[in-house]
């Protein structure tokens, strides 16, 4: 069984946390690896997840974002073995998956692309204007409490 440290993920992908976390978790539980997928920081709040599904079409991929999940399906119909040949062996894989993924709070789909048998999805984590850090300046005036106010009125 191979194991697989996934520290780096903590210290260098913003927004990720939980998702490190998960995915730890299920590379002790799920085994099967398919289809098999890269995580990327694409700068400080940008982020693609890459899927390998060589051999699925645009129609055959589902991409669904529901609060902080992202469920990736697609759903491969049986080819049909022709008459005239035999298949020998079988090394591309074509079969049905579905891959979940928690994302961090914030963190947005963007879009989807699928190019040369990769599905590139983008996303991007926005954090409210209430949440942002704000510079606090300094006055030199002393501050004025609610009964100040309300003695001036």
């Amino acid at each position: 069984m191979t194991n697989f440290d996934l520290t780096p993920l903590y210290r260098t992908a913003i927004g990720f946390d939980r998702l490190a976390d998960m995915l730890s978790t299920a590379s002790r539980v799920d085994s099967s690896g398919y289809p098999p997928y890269n995580i990327e920081s694409l700068g400080e709040d940008h982020y693609r997840i890459t899927m390998a599904v060589a051999g699925f079409a645009e129609d055959e991929l589902d991409i669904v974002s529901e609060r902080n999940t992202l469920t990736v399906s697609g759903n491969k119909q049986d080819i049909a073995q022709s008459e005239d040949s035999e298949l020998l062996y079988r090394g591309i894989a074509t079969r049905s998956f579905e891959r979940r993924f928690q994302l961090a709070d914030h963190v947005e789909v963007e879009g989807a692309r699928l190019e040369n048998g990769l599905l590139h999805i983008e996303l991007k984590r926005e954090l409210p204007e209430q949440m942002k850090a704000r510079k606090i300046e300094i006055g030199s005036g002393r501050l004025i409490d609610n009964e100040d106010k309300a003695k001036a009125a």
